[in-house]
């Protein structure tokens, strides 16, 4: 949540922050096809390929100030969630673990933080809230 505090306030500035690391992504991309065997390489860039597709739309529509970045934005936290704990699951002891918890503490769980944050920010409002001793579905007619 400290990724929270430090980032841009406005919604062009998360946008831009999205926006930069669904780019960061695509050379990434092209490090895991050329580097991992190919039955892992297929899974690992299908992941970050969609991930770099959800927070890149997600950070497009921020920038256009459309309200509709709340659902790509939630994709993408589950997605970042789920690499990092797949990538800290999956690396051998060593420096990959290393690696591994540290993309996930410094990068990957933040952005999802953030993510999170940006989905669920404004959806409250649009609640109203059942008064005392009514219930938000009138009940259904006797027969």
């Amino acid at each position: 949540m400290a990724l929270i505090s430090y980032a841009p306030t406005s919604g062009s500035g998360h946008g831009r922050v999205l926006v930069a690391a669904g780019l960061a992504l695509l050379p990434w991309l092209g490090y895991l096809a050329g580097t991992l065997p190919p039955a892992e390489a297929a899974a690992w860039v299908a992941l970050d390929a969609v991930e770099a597709a959800a927070l890149l739309t997600a950070g497009s529509r921020l920038l256009r100030h459309d309200p509709r970045h709340r659902a790509p934005a939630a994709a993408a936290a589950v997605l970042l969630v789920a690499d990092a704990c797949v990538d800290v699951a999956t690396s051998p002891p060593g420096p990959e673990l290393a690696l591994a918890v540290a993309m996930a503490v410094c990068a990957e769980l933040p952005l999802a933080a953030l993510c999170t944050a940006l989905a669920v920010a404004g959806s409250r409002r649009r609640c109203r809230p059942v008064r005392r001793g009514t219930t938000a579905v009138p009940p259904a007619p006797s027969p």
